[in-house]
């Protein structure tokens, strides 16, 4: 999942990308409104991590341009300004969700979670497919009960088709969605991350067919 951060705060952005990273997400960090506009209209995000007070364009300003392109992509408000008044004006401008600083990184990662099952149609953080258990909390694969290592990478891949079971999702998809623009991707790159999955996916309900000249889907079978 592609996540694009918006801070012009050098030691917060550091900590904060290093930390999503670690977990498997593909982050851009872009350090004004202006900056981010141009990642905007260069990537598709998952997920936008926004601060308020930034040079050149604020957020507030880049908020309300992006919902004016009917742009429906989840966006957590982060920033200083707490105050009731100004999390309804937020909210109401089309923030999905609003944090406070300082903030745990814990939380942070917890209403990311939050904000990206929504879109999946999903629930809670553990989804139950036949024998596969996929836990988006605890970052765990389980099969019959048997804890499956997995990449970081590939847990996002996982999730990126789970989240779009039955649709065919092209190479670039796939590498847009895995892939930072600071972190290049091999040509071979997503074929090489859905052998890997597939193995592990072995003797699950969750295959992932190979669509010739289009891409891959992940379908749920009975035979699990």
């Amino acid at each position: 999942m592609r996540i694009l951060f918006v801070e012009d705060s050098v030691d917060q952005a550091t900590a904060v990308v290093a930390r999503l990273r670690r977990s498997g997400y593909a982050v851009d960090w872009a350090k004004d409104g202006e900056q981010a506009d141009q990642f905007f209209q260069q990537a598709s995000y998952d997920l936008i991590l926004l601060d308020l007070m930034l040079p050149k364009v604020d957020g507030e300003t880049f908020l309300g341009r992006l919902r004016g392109r009917n742009s429906t992509v989840p966006v957590l408000v982060m920033t200083a300004r707490g105050g009731l008044d100004e999390k309804i004006r937020v909210l109401d401008i089309g923030a999905d969700d609003y944090v406070v600083k300082p903030f745990d990184l814990s939380e942070i990662e917890a209403r990311i979670r939050a904000l990206l099952r929504r879109p999946q149609g999903l629930s809670s953080s553990a989804t139950t497919i036949g024998n596969l258990v996929f836990d988006l909390s605890r970052r765990r694969v389980e099969i019959s009960g048997r804890h499956v290592q997995i990449g970081q990478r590939e847990f996002r891949l996982l999730e990126l088709f789970l989240g779009n079971l039955d649709r065919v999702l092209a190479k670039d998809t796939i590498l847009d969605r895995l892939f930072s623009f600071d972190e290049p991707a091999a040509p071979n790159a997503v074929e090489l991350y859905v052998s890997r999955l597939r193995k592990k996916l072995a003797g699950t309900s969750v295959e992932i067919r190979t669509i010739w000249g289009e891409g891959y889907v992940a379908e749920v079978h009975d035979r699990a």
